[in-house]
């Protein structure tokens, strides 16, 4: 445990812990300890820096908490582990030592050339336990999933939520299992060959259990975010407090990866941002473990210092998520040009997204109406960039959330597979996604606080109507049926269930294009130079800006005995796509498609000082093919 970590003090096969809490805002604090039916109050020492720390103070099976001056009700350790009570009641010694890892051979899993699945384990499974999840990873396993990304765990008030209002950042959900079920799932993971990203929050805390400011300045007085009060992250003690909770999950729980959630709102020195020290503490570890650990950072930002090196100037992340092509494959393929979707109705945002990595980079954003973001330098990998055609966010913030599988056609959903899976950044999935699931994934919480419920189904209902949308098609986060609803059905896959035939065609489509990502080499090419888009405006652009959509992969296009493959998708109209040519006069074939129809044709090259062929992909409305050029 680094110097100055906060709660208590974890050394190795200690029996009696010393325990620490940062309370500036406290003139005494006493221990509250319930050990073996007997309850003690126990003056704390103070410490320089105002930390009031107690030598051999807690065992396993304690129940503990903090009490401030004169205050009689103890509340629960800022750095608690474990909460069996829920957020508002007593903390509880956690023995990490205490679980037999089975994955002393594991060294991670690399980002570059995976595929990323997003799932949130309250509604993945119907008992929504990790333990239950662990049941389900064969299928991840078959589908060909690398890494599996979990919305946040961490206690928050209530029986269920997105995870996203969690206020005890050192615990795992009690109805989730606690931290004893979360190593299971983590090595059980581990034992299958899939690595483990854990979404974490550091931008904010819930509305309920958050007793930090009682403790000390852990928020920024007169700052918010959308979320809520900013985290005071330039504090000396909140940077520690935040670096240790992201060493927790590498060291304690072996995760193999941290999602950042909306590191945007994190406001910081941009020369001693928190996002640097937190890539500096996870490369030690990485060091230190000999395993592979990753940091991806959400962002609106398209600032791509985040993931240059620190050589370099930038904070050293591993990858941030990249929205620009979420939006440039939406709009491609669903025609949605309402709010931020609008500037991608460009025919060529989707070049741009594929090749370039960001659309606005510089250029105006209609929705912020101001310019935008930053190029990425060539040299920065294709891989950094994790991109998807769905996620939590952009179906879970809709009004009804409401999937594409629930307004797109089966050949719409596999284009938009094709697109996701081909792409040269990392593609990640939504839980379901891969079969087409006709489960809405809407917002949904269960405040136990009747203030706070009401309160936030009036605003969400507020938002949308401001937006246009039907109030009645807005469902109450509150009610248990938005999640229950929510829950993945897993009887879609089911070979004896009328109308399951189709989720088992697209779960088949998903499963060869990421065997296919595998097996040829060009599909995970990262290097900026081997992708070359094009593309054809659509002849109803009021419907849908392309036509028809092109990219190529592969060291072909920059070394003429380099392998490469063209991607050519049709959306609602025929399409004659033309093939790049070779000029050893190799045979282009088709490696994969979505339909029966797809064909190959060869024309004379216009350009008769290249002596090389061209060939036409013949693809009808809503295909897709994968064409080995050489």
């Amino acid at each position: 445990m680094s110097v100055g970590a906060h709660g208590v003090q974890y050394g190795a096969g200690a029996r009696d812990r010393a325990v620490r809490v940062w309370a500036p805002r406290a003139s005494v604090v006493r221990l509250h300890r319930e050990r073996d039916g007997v309850i003690e109050r126990l003056d704390m020492d103070a410490a320089p820096g105002d930390w009031f720390v107690l030598e051999a103070a807690l065992r396993v099976g304690d129940r503990y908490g903090f009490l401030l001056d004169d205050d009689e009700h103890p509340l629960p350790d800022p750095a608690s582990r474990r909460q069996p009570d829920g957020v508002h009641g007593l903390s509880a010694v956690d023995d990490p030592a205490a679980y037999h890892w089975r994955d002393e051979h594991w060294t991670g899993r690399q980002l570059a050339g995976s595929v990323i699945y997003e799932l949130h384990i309250g509604t993945f499974t119907p008992e929504g336990t990790l333990d239950a999840a662990i049941g389900r990873l064969d299928h991840l396993v078959e589908l060909g999933i690398d890494l599996v990304e979990l919305l946040p765990v961490n206690g928050f008030n209530g029986t269920h939520n997105w995870g996203y209002d969690g206020v005890a950042w050192f615990t795992v959900h009690e109805c989730y299992g606690g931290p004893a079920a979360y190593r299971r799932f983590v090595d059980a993971c581990h034992a299958r060959g899939l690595g483990v990203v854990q979404d974490v929050v550091y931008n904010h805390l819930g509305p309920s259990g958050n007793y930090l400011p009682r403790f000390g300045p852990y928020l920024r007085d007169g700052s918010a975010n959308t979320w809520g009060d900013s985290v005071a992250v330039d504090t000396p003690e909140v940077r520690r407090f935040i670096l240790d909770n992201l060493a927790l999950w590498f060291d304690d729980f072996h995760v193999d990866g941290l999602r950042l959630d909306a590191v945007h709102a994190l406001i910081d020195d941009p020369d001693d941002h928190i996002l640097e020290a937190m890539a500096i503490e996870t490369d030690a570890r990485s060091a230190h473990q000999r395993r592979l650990l990753t940091l991806i950072a959400e962002s609106d930002m398209n600032d791509p210092r985040l993931i240059l090196p620190r050589e370099a100037g930038g904070y050293g992340l591993t990858a941030q998520w990249s929205d620009d092509h979420h939006h440039a494959m939406h709009v491609a393929v669903s025609g949605e040009t309402a709010g931020y979707y609008a500037d991608f109705a460009d025919p060529g945002a989707l070049v741009k997204t594929s090749t370039r990595g960001f659309f606005h980079d510089g250029t105006y954003s209609s929705f912020r109406e101001r310019e935008h973001g930053a190029p990425i330098p060539a040299e920065v990998p294709f891989w950094r960039l994790v991109t998807c055609a769905q996620n939590h966010d952009q179906i879970g913030n809709r009004a009804a959330g409401d999937r594409l599988s629930q307004t797109l056609t089966d050949e719409q959903l596999a284009v938009l597979a094709v697109l996701n899976l081909t792409s040269a950044s990392t593609p990640m999935l939504f839980m379901g996604e891969e079969w087409g699931a006709q489960t809405p994934w809407q917002f949904f919480t269960s405040h136990p606080e009747p203030e706070l419920g009401r309160a936030t189904a009036e605003g969400r209902l507020a938002e949308f109507v401001k937006m246009g949308w039907d109030e009645s098609v807005v469902p109450n986060p509150q009610d248990p049926e938005t999640f229950e609803r929510s829950r993945l059905d897993w009887s879609e896959l089911a070979p004896d269930r009328e109308g399951t035939a189709r989720h088992r065609r697209l779960l088949t489509l998903h499963r060869e294009l990421i065997a296919l990502r595998r097996a040829v080499p060009e599909l995970t090419d990262p290097r900026f130079v081997h992708a070359a888009a094009a593309a054809q405006a659509a002849t109803d652009a009021a419907e849908r800006p392309l036509a028809w959509f092109r990219l190529d992969r592969g060291a072909g296009l920059t070394a003429a005995d380099g392998g490469l493959v063209s991607v050519g998708v049709a959306f609602a109209e025929p399409a004659d796509i033309v093939v790049p040519g070779d000029a050893h006069d190799a045979r282009p074939r088709i490696l994969w498609a979505t339909s029966p129809e797809a064909r190959l044709a060869s024309t004379t090259d216009a350009k008769p000082a290249t002596n090389a062929a061209t060939v036409t992909l013949r693809l009808p409305p809503w295909s897709a093919a994968v064409v080995r050029v050489r």
